[in-house]
């Protein structure tokens, strides 16, 4: 007992005041109704923002900072802007694990807010609250790639992503938002904190470990604790290897905007006068597939909206460009029209490139992207070209070399499955050689089809299979790229 004797009365000083919800109370007993110790008393000045700041050795787990979000916010049954991982280590005899709450981290410098194509994000400039304009939203989700964090939600119901603002209208009200004042621990509060401070911590590796690089969106939220964290510290789920969403129209989009720009631009050197009318049809009907993709198509007008700043949009100006100039092309043969369009699709491919490289996945990076991006455009553009008959008897071998290549670069990708660091690029490929084992082989299948029967002179079979083999490896370049999230928990 004597050992105790401190450690009980530090604990009887903490509380002499009651808890959380009895000090409420007494405040509300003389009309002041607001959590004034969980938020901060002044307002951030230049330079400086709110943000939240999370005592890891006060939170347990309980969720009910998960629960109060969903009921303040009125969110759907499967929808969740607060969520409670774990992170775990040790050893056998000094066990350690970690609770951790986790929701929008508000960055310095958010990527959602970087790629939305329509200005659907704006960060507060007097509290530096990143939040999203539901009613400026498409539903085109980029923001789900960008962010790191899994922060924007998708809802289905209303075709729009959504998230967390941090209660900002509590906030305004002099109120802590609704995780704050649920958590029976106060292991959550607001803090004013200097961007400059931040970056500070977060190149200094003080961000919350086994997260995604800070470096990324410089994160705001600060995770503290008094106790030591294990180097071998890992989340629940660090072994947990799923696929990611399928993106169909974005398959569909890709591959057939690619195989209208190569068709298009090599169609001179194959003396194909019929390739450039196929090149323009097949790229409406690629632009007509990505409004699919879309939560609120008749919207889709506003996506070159972020033209200055967004990859998506400046995707579509000219993927929309090299239709228009393709078209004038086709009705209409001149060499300089030729050359624009061209350059238009040339640039659109880059942009398509740049639109996945943006998001910092390890395995969409941007010369895994481009070299996968500009095959695809090679090798479709071959095919079509020999298809259609056009007059160039070297169109089947450059097919089969082209198609070749990029079927070995893929190959040599899954080598990664052997990768002592189980780090993103060995998920990838032991997704791909397991749970997507059948739309792999369907890819490497199609693929060396294809080649054979260019060989073999039956054209129309060999684009066929290219086309589906580029399919294939479109669906897994999507559900195969394991996508970086804050530490989760077991399933």
């Amino acid at each position: 007992m004597t050992d105790l004797a401190p450690d009980v009365l530090g604990w009887l000083v903490a509380h002499r005041e009651g808890t959380a919800v009895e000090r409420f109370a007494r405040a509300h007993a003389r009309g002041v109704a607001r959590y004034r110790e969980l938020v901060p008393l002044e307002r951030p000045a230049p330079g400086e923002q709110y943000a939240f700041d999370v005592d890891m050795d006060a939170c347990t787990g309980c969720k009910s900072c998960v629960t109060a979000c969903h009921t303040e916010n009125g969110l759907d049954a499967d929808e969740t802007w607060r969520k409670v991982g774990l992170l775990h280590g040790g050893d056998a005899r000094a066990p350690w694990q970690q609770p951790v709450t986790g929701s929008c981290h508000h960055c310095v410098d958010p990527a959602c807010l970087a790629g939305c194509p329509v200005l659907a994000y704006e960060k507060d400039p007097d509290t530096g609250i990143v939040f999203h304009l539901d009613d400026q939203c498409i539903g085109c989700r980029y923001c789900t790639l960008t962010c790191p964090y899994d922060v924007p939600q998708w809802s289905p119901k209303r075709g729009i992503v959504r998230k967390c603002d941090m209660c900002r209208s509590r906030l305004a009200g002099g109120d802590a938002p609704a995780c704050v004042a649920a958590c029976p621990n106060e292991a959550i509060r607001i803090r004013v904190v200097a961007h400059d401070a931040v970056i500070a911590d977060n190149e200094a590796g003080q961000f919350l470990p086994a997260a995604p690089d800070p470096s990324i969106t410089q994160p705001t939220t600060a995770y503290t604790t008094a106790r030591a964290i294990p180097r071998n510290a890992l989340p629940a789920d660090y072994y947990d290897v799923h696929a990611e969403a399928a993106h169909a129209p974005l398959v569909v989009m890709l591959v057939l905007t690619q195989l209208a720009v190569g068709t298009f631009a090599l169609a001179p050197f194959a003396a194909s006068g019929a390739g450039a009318m196929v090149a323009v049809a097949l790229g409406f009907v690629a632009l007509g597939a990505s409004l699919f993709h879309l939560g609120r198509p008749h919207l889709a007008f506003r996506a070159v909206l972020g033209l200055r700043r967004s990859w998506l949009s400046r995707e579509i100006v000219a993927f929309g460009g090299f239709a228009a100039l393709a078209s004038l092309a086709a009705l209409a043969p001149d060499r300089a029209l030729v050359a624009a369009a061209s350059a238009a699709g040339a640039l659109g491919v880059v942009a398509s490139t740049m639109v996945y490289a943006a998001t910092r996945r390890a395995t969409w990076r941007a010369d895994v992207v481009g070299l996968k991006f500009l095959g695809t455009t090679i090798v479709l553009g071959l095919a079509t070209l020999d298809a259609i008959g056009a007059h160039a008897s070297w169109l089947p071998r450059a097919l089969a070399i082209a198609l070749g290549v990029k079927l070995a670069f893929e190959a040599s990708l899954l080598a990664h499955a052997r990768d002592r660091h189980h780090g993103p690029w060995k998920r990838s490929a032991q997704l791909q050689l397991g749970r997507l084992r059948a739309l792999t082989c369907a890819r490497f299948a199609t693929g060396a089809g294809a080649i054979a029967f260019a060989l073999c002179g039956v054209p129309e079979a060999a684009v066929a299979l290219a086309l589906a083999g580029e399919l294939c490896e479109r669906a897994l370049f999507f559900v195969a790229a394991c996508a970086p999230r804050m530490p989760g928990a077991l399933a």
